[in-house]
């Protein structure tokens, strides 16, 4: 059973199915290959790779999970696949753009229309890739913690400006969940195999639906009624859950 990084790559080459990694890789960039590399092997992760790579990459995301995110959410690549999105785009207005791997909201900017953002691109090379999603203005922003059994959300508000997130001038109020808000969340971490999971979600301002905005395994929680601590202390305990069901099946292992 693997539980460090450190580990991790002292024994990388070693590594064969029975063998198992325990909790979240602080992977450097590049080494994504190795988590395939053991997946293929045969060896165990807790959490899945699948999810351990969606967690890293707002492009990952939008790549396998873009059927819960607003309608039209694409990953642009080069200036060609903004090209290829402008008559789709031409009556949609407004447009957010998601820079891969930023956080903390530094990485997003709106344009009021694709062809600003493509013209722009045509003038100066802007990092690729992106993720490019129609605004929803209105919407309201949820950041919602599932662990287990335990779920809560709370409310993002921001009235200077569409970025919610606290460290760019939000705040933040308790917000109820909905039953039809939960299984939206569970849909998600099922298709991206997350056995736990802080999700932002978007509500469309005129009929509720959620859309999935990012998910990851961690991120602040200035706002909920669950403590870093306590938050750390649940998803030990479901590591914990994962290494006791390996050991047992180990055992009985021919």
């Amino acid at each position: 059973m693997i539980r460090t990084i450190i580990d991790f790559r002292r024994h990388y080459r070693e590594l064969q199915a029975g063998d198992a990694i325990l909790g979240v890789l602080a992977l450097r960039p590049g080494e994504e290959i190795k988590l395939l590399d053991l997946a293929a092997r045969g060896v165990a992760f807790f959490p899945p790779v699948l999810a351990q790579l969606l967690s890293r990459s707002k492009v990952a995301q939008a790549e396998v999970l873009g059927e819960y995110m607003v309608p039209g959410s694409f990953v642009a690549y080069a200036l060609a696949d903004l090209a290829g999105q402008l008559c789709e785009f031409e009556a949609k207005g407004a447009v957010v753009a998601k820079r891969d791997r930023a956080h903390l909201g530094l990485g997003v900017s709106l344009w009021p229309s694709l062809e600003t953002l493509y013209s722009l691109a045509g003038l100066q090379g802007l990092t690729y890739p992106l993720v490019v999603q129609p605004f929803l203005p209105g919407a309201r922003d949820l950041r919602v913690v599932v662990l287990g059994d335990y779920s809560e959300a709370y409310e993002r508000v921001n009235p200077h400006s569409f970025r919610k997130n606290l460290f760019q001038g939000g705040s933040s109020r308790p917000a109820g969940l909905t039953g039809e808000l939960q299984d939206f969340c569970r849909q998600v971490m099922a298709r991206g195999r997350f056995p736990y999971a802080i999700l932002d979600l978007l509500l469309d301002p005129e009929d509720g639906r959620p859309y999935l905005s990012e998910i990851s395994f961690k991120g602040g929680l200035t706002g909920a009624g669950l403590s870093q601590a306590e938050f750390l202390r649940r998803v030990a305990a479901l590591e914990e859950d994962f290494y006791r069901q390996w050991e047992s099946s180990s055992k009985t292992l021919p």
